[in-house]
């Protein structure tokens, strides 16, 4: 009966693979995730700051940057560029206090006029732009808020 030949290449395999496992096993620990609390260390005055900033900007109910939401009369929707101008072009000759927006979502323009408070607001615009434009909407939205006079009191 003969003896088993030991290969000479089966012990760096072995030794490799033992190796590989050891590898990854220590790679799962190191970058597995542990739970904890987090605490915030802020200085009070942060606060205060922020307070102060919102009641320096006088409105409230809204972000810092005076944005609340309101409503706008969207009188043209359409995919060409220039048919969208126009119609903000001619909206602007009627009513050239209100500011209008337009908005490119594939594949169409979408022209907006007004930043209304109230739904009742923007019910006025619809109904002296019916004559003029077919299809109105009006959309509840993200509006910018007019600017306050500080000295008309």
């Amino acid at each position: 009966m003969k003896k088993a030949v030991f290969d000479h290449q089966a012990k760096p395999a072995i030794i490799r693979y033992c190796f590989f496992v050891l590898l990854l096993l220590a790679s799962t620990q190191t970058f597995a995730q542990t739970r904890g609390k987090v605490e915030v260390i802020k200085d009070p005055l942060m606060d205060s700051l922020i307070a102060k900033r919102f009641s320096l900007s006088g409105v409230t109910g809204t972000d810092a940057t005076g944005a609340s939401f309101g409503y706008r009369v969207q009188f043209f929707s359409g995919s060409n560029r220039k048919d969208a101008y126009n119609a903000q072009n001619r909206l602007q000759q009627q009513h050239p206090e209100l500011r209008t927006y337009i908005t490119y979502r594939d594949p169409n323009f979408k022209v907006k006029a007004g930043d209304f408070r109230t739904r009742l607001e923007a019910e006025k615009l619809v109904q002296d732009l019916r004559s003029s434009f077919s299809s109105i909407f009006i959309i509840s939205e993200k509006i910018n808020l007019p600017k306050t006079d500080p000295n008309n009191d």
